[in-house]
């Protein structure tokens, strides 16, 4: 065969040949003709006669006169050149010879070139042949002759990435025929740069998701009344992880803070602020305020932290005693409310700027949270889609929570499951979910409260501690927390009587696991606790209650006025004993 004679049809040969033109200088004492192909040059940069052969290789010819045999030869990719419907070999190059071994001509290709079929280019090669289009694929492995690519550093060889082009020729000789030619690309050097890449980017990743988890609570509180459960899903493996955050905390007297935020952009950067956010709204907690005065709070530390830094949050409190859920909302999304009838309502009000802003007076609202409701607090990544408006989103999750039954946990699945978030989602999310739960039969027995209005005066103090011994008794305390419990309403009292103003009410309340002692008077002053001098009458009240109790704490109440608290854990042996029901309720 005559490779002298074929001329192939390969793209990008016009601008190859005005690239090779504009590299080959001409001698300036001798200017080459209007038209002329340049001489090319020899390797000492000398121009060659025009039409004199080079030792075997064609050099010094002009691009037109160099035969395609050595045209393709010299080319540092691996070609193979086949033709026929059963692609026998018409030519391959040295490269293709060095990696694979050399081919006899002639022979089909499924029998001679056996690494074409392992890379399963032959069916390509036929689509190619049928159709005359070129096609391509890309970074295929190659192991070569010796398992990898000869030259390789040390003497070796290494396995190799090719990228392969399959291009139709038509061959023009004694018969025409169609032939395609294989022209294999190296692109070992990108793939390794471009695993090494994933990888560092993979090992930044983990990093991140690491330290956001290790920022969220390892384990919810769980409060006495409120059945608590969360998730947190990171963005898919191709996206860094976001700010995404939530919280439970117990503030005493039954009363329990729920908090989810989000810190806008990805990375140790966002998981870093909010850190800082979660720990601040944590100290903030302690304090007891309601939930706009800790957004108020929140607002100035998120601007000093990082003023560039978008961050959202909610914040909800549920008191037991009143049945509600208070809330304030920083440019959060809505909570879901349902009642214990089924439906389900967004909480729209109360709802201000992002964190960090400043110049915005935030304010609480609230919404009924009695026995059987449930309540869902969620980041924008469960419901936000590019291809859809955030608020159809929420209608979804509507409708998924309405028929979302079960503990929290199982909640929180059916949500993420029905909101279709699996692990290539491109968003983090995190979601909380919280039960009011009914109780019946023997639990309900563990749940009890007992309220007295005081109306001030001398008898105040002695009806109190016969009502709290009356009601101790009733419910089965043994004797020692049963004096624990009336000395402690003895002290709260006489410190209301004494610094507070009317009205007054002493109420008692038992969970499961602790017992209540409450007084609410209508003075905002909250109480503190002082050393008392041995010649002071008076200022020991809260050290006796702080010392015998579990934990005490203060707050000032929405309508105005005070109430002073403190709790009694409960022995084993009375946690699950059941109080007698009766005169007890108030």
């Amino acid at each position: 065969m005559n490779f002298t004679r074929w001329s192939a049809r390969l793209p990008g040969t016009q601008r190859q040949r005005r690239l090779a033109a504009r590299a080959v200088r001409r001698p300036p004492e001798a200017p080459a003709p209007a038209g002329a192909v340049p001489a090319a040059r020899d390797e000492h940069g000398e121009p060659s006669a025009p039409g004199t052969a080079g030792a075997g290789q064609g050099a010094g010819r002009g691009l037109d006169d160099l035969p395609v045999r050595d045209l393709l030869g010299q080319v540092p990719a691996l070609v193979a050149l086949v033709h026929g419907p059963d692609h026998r070999i018409a030519f391959v190059n040295d490269a293709y010879a060095a990696a694979f071994g050399p081919r006899e001509p002639g022979a089909p290709a499924r029998e001679a070139l056996p690494e074409l079929t392992e890379l399963g280019l032959l069916p390509l090669m036929d689509q190619v042949l049928r159709s005359g289009r070129p096609r391509t694929v890309k970074s295929r492995r190659v192991e070569g002759r010796d398992g990898g690519i000869p030259g390789a550093v040390g003497g070796g060889t290494r396995p190799g990435y090719y990228t392969f082009t399959c291009t139709p020729v038509d061959l023009k000789g004694p018969g025409s025929r169609r032939g395609v030619l294989v022209f294999a690309a190296e692109v070992t050097d990108q793939v390794e740069v471009a695993e090494r890449l994933r990888v560092s980017e993979r090992r930044q990743r983990e990093a991140a998701v690491t330290l956001q988890r290790s920022l969220l609570p390892q384990q919810l509180e769980q409060p006495d009344d409120l059945r608590v459960a969360a998730t947190y899903r990171p963005g898919g493996t191709d996206a860094a992880v976001g700010g995404d955050w939530y919280d439970v905390i117990t503030l005493g007297a039954g009363r329990t803070a729920l908090v989810i935020g989000d810190v806008m952009g990805r990375g140790v950067r966002a998981a870093a602020v909010m850190g800082q956010l979660r720990t601040a709204v944590r100290a903030y907690a302690r304090l007891d305020l309601p939930p706009h005065e800790v957004l108020q709070l929140l607002d100035g530390l998120a601007a000093e932290i990082d003023p560039n830094q978008i961050a959202t949050c909610l914040y909800a409190i549920h008191d037991p005693n009143e049945g509600r859920l208070a809330y304030a909302s920083a440019g959060h999304l809505p909570i879901l409310v349902r009642d214990p009838d089924g439906t389900v309502h967004r909480t729209d009000e109360s709802t201000g700027p992002p964190l960090g802003t400043g110049g915005w007076l935030h304010t609480s609202a609230s919404v009924p949270f009695g026995e059987g409701s449930a309540a869902v607090l969620y980041t924008d990544g469960l419901v936000e889609r590019r291809d859809a408006d955030i608020d159809q989103g929420i209608e979804v999750l509507e409708e998924a929570f309405a028929g979302a039954t079960g503990n929290p946990q199982v909640v929180c699945d059916r949500l993420l499951r029905a909101m279709g978030i699996t692990a290539e989602h491109d968003d983090d999310v995190a979601l909380l979910a919280l039960q009011h739960p009914v109780r019946t039969g023997h639990d309900a027995e563990l749940f009890h409260n007992a309220a007295l209005d005081l109306l001030g005066g001398v008898e105040a103090a002695p009806r109190a501690r016969a009502f709290a011994s009356g009601v101790l008794t009733s419910w089965r305390f043994p004797r020692e927390l049963h004096d624990l419990g009336v000395l402690a309403a003895s002290e709260l009292v006489a410190n209301s009587l004494q610094h507070g103003t009317p009205p007054m009410c002493l109420r008692l309340r038992r969970t499961d696991r602790r017992l209540i002692v409450e007084v609410t008077d209508g003075d905002d002053h909250l109480p503190r606790r002082r050393r008392a001098e041995p010649v002071d009458e008076s200022g020991r009240g809260i050290s006796i209650v702080a010392t015998i109790a579990s934990a005490w704490g203060s707050r000032r109440t929405p309508g105005g006025g005070k109430a002073v608290w403190c709790e009694f854990a409960l022995p084993e042996t009375v946690s699950r004993r059941p109080a007698r029901t009766g005169r007890n309720t108030a």
